[in-house]
């Protein structure tokens, strides 16, 4: 019998829950394995018993990267962890969109202003976005107009007072209209796909928590968007072999997908909206134990 943790964090005011987890849970039980869900902070958990560690639904990470990226190299060097130490610790900090960039993937074009750089915004006329270079669920994240320079100035200063770096993007507009879809990979095969619609509204603040997947429908992704999921897929460094992944695509002004996100680290898997794959899921976490 196969051994599995499914790792998660505490409960808290900020953290949102895990709809999957529990049906996760049950389901690789009644399947033949031993599996419980753990919290990655907790001091008393022993990783070594587990012949499989699954990061699931540590959303309290981001705000915690250095401490995070730390355990998973304590955990993966205790048992097999699933994504492997070094993929947490490439894909915790969101300029790997660059590194994308840089080996030919359509990403949205970010700008990283690390604490100390001077605040430069964009002078285009265009609405943009600025947001933590390690964040999730759209946290300390706001979209702002011309207009409003002065207070894309202070969120920028506010992230390097925390010792954040931050990115700017170009608004996509099209999200509007067509929203941001999600690819999601299981054992290195396509599992299914959603669509949300946008996240940020205008003139709402950016420490102001928001709704991070508004109107989640499920979506049949074009052989556009697959060819890009690929792409990206293909550049992550050392080629690892991945146990899950998420894409995350908005379209440009031209029509075509970029991807906005990269999640190799704690996706939500969204199971509740397509309850027809978590017999493959289960399927191939317990073919990750027990290889």
């Amino acid at each position: 019998m196969v051994r599995v943790a499914l790792v998660t964090c505490a409960d808290g005011p900020d953290v949102a829950e895990d709809r999957d987890l529990p049906v996760l849970v049950r389901a690789l039980n009644d399947a033949g394995a031993q599996a419980s869900a753990e919290v990655w902070d907790d001091g008393r958990v022993d990783w070594a018993r587990f012949d499989l560690a699954v990061i699931r639904s540590t959303w309290d990470y981001s705000w915690r990267a250095a401490e995070f990226t730390a355990w998973a190299e304590r955990c993966g060097a205790l048992t097999r962890l699933a994504n492997p130490a070094d993929v947490v610790r490439w894909n915790t900090d969101k300029r790997y969109l660059a590194d994308l960039a840089a080996a030919g993937v359509p990403v949205v074009e970010t700008r990283y202003l690390t604490p100390g750089d001077a605040v430069v915004l964009p002078d285009d006329g265009g609405e943009f976005v600025v947001k933590p270079a390690s964040g999730a669920g759209a946290r300390f994240a706001a979209r702002y107009t011309p207009d409003e320079h002065d207070t894309a100035v202070r969120h920028v200063r506010r992230l390097h007072d925390d010792g954040f770096t931050a990115m700017v993007q170009p608004y996509m507009r099209a999200v509007d209209s067509g929203g941001e879809r999600a690819l999601q990979f299981f054992g290195g095969k396509p599992l299914h796909a959603g669509r949300k619609g946008p996240v940020l509204a205008p003139g709402t603040p950016y420490d102001q928590r928001k709704t991070a997947h508004p109107g989640l429908t499920r979506w049949t992704p074009t052989a556009d968007e697959l060819g890009v999921a690929d792409a990206a897929l293909a550049a992550v460094p050392g080629a690892p072999e991945l146990l899950y992944a998420r894409v995350d695509l908005v379209d440009g002004d031209d029509g075509r997908p970029r991807v906005m996100e990269l999640e190799l680290v704690e996706p939500n898997l969204f199971l509740w909206l397509h309850p027809g794959s978590l017999p493959a899921v289960v399927e191939r976490i317990i073919e990750a134990a027990g290889s």
